[in-house]
């Protein structure tokens, strides 16, 4: 891409804050940006090659939205928890392995998509984000839902197609998840923990596509207690 190209694209920038580059075949994150950290509010750099989101991604106090699916990132800067403001990152289809901990630092985080990444365990650190709706996990490696996972704030938790074969009970105990997505993953019926039909707040749970049947989940303790959930959330929106 020429700088002319470039210089055209921050310009427009500088006035209305977004950034917008994808697709480009950009294998860093362009210094051009630099200039910009307290106008821009949006930067979207999906579908180019960029390895590594440098240290200075910290300097954009105003961004309330980064967005690089599809690019090459292994890992991310710890000072990505400067970013006081963001409320969605979405790093769909990289090759992280494992998030800094300086994650739990994004208190105004709404959004964290990961799916698509390379990684193995259900990341710790996220229960300070108070805020956060949904946490996308999809298409990873993961084996283990961990206790730890009671603390999450997350609305939906989507976990489709990973490795999963144990789902800790304590993830009944999420204060405010609705929705819970483990279609594609290990799950014999007995690894279903029945609290999640008893006593959480759940009125979504998809299983398809484990080592069981979806009709045998029918036959558990509290499936009648969850299907009053289902029911009476589908005639919300009927």
């Amino acid at each position: 891409m020429g700088n002319s190209a470039l210089k055209s694209h921050l310009e427009t920038s500088q006035k209305t804050g977004v950034f917008q580059l994808t697709g480009k075949g950009l294998q860093e994150f362009p210094d051009e940006l630099q200039r910009l950290t307290c106008n821009l509010r949006t930067v979207d750099l999906s579908g180019n090659k960029i390895e590594l989101l440098p240290a200075a991604v910290g300097n954009f106090l105003q961004l309330k939205s980064l967005t690089l699916n599809c690019n090459r990132l292994t890992c991310l800067p710890g000072e990505i928890g400067k970013l006081k403001k963001l409320e969605t990152l979405s790093l769909n289809g990289n090759r992280i392995q494992q998030l800094p901990p300086t994650m739990g630092q994004l208190k105004a985080l709404r959004s964290l998509s990961l799916a698509g990444n390379q990684i193995s365990e259900f990341p710790p650190g996220l229960a300070t984000l108070r805020h956060l709706d949904l946490l996308d996990l999809s298409r990873n490696q993961i084996h283990i839902v961990p206790p730890g996972v009671c603390e999450l704030q997350a609305i939906e938790i989507n976990l489709n197609q990973n490795q999963i074969s144990v789902l800790s009970a304590e993830v009944s105990r999420c204060p405010r998840l609705k929705v819970l997505r483990l279609e594609e993953n290990c799950l014999e019926l007995s690894s279903i923990p029945l609290s999640i039909l008893n006593d959480s707040h759940v009125s979504l749970f998809s299983v398809e596509g484990n080592l069981f049947e979806v009709k045998n989940l029918r036959d558990l303790e509290g499936y009648d207690k969850y299907m009053e959930r289902f029911t009476a959330t589908r005639k919300k929106f009927v």
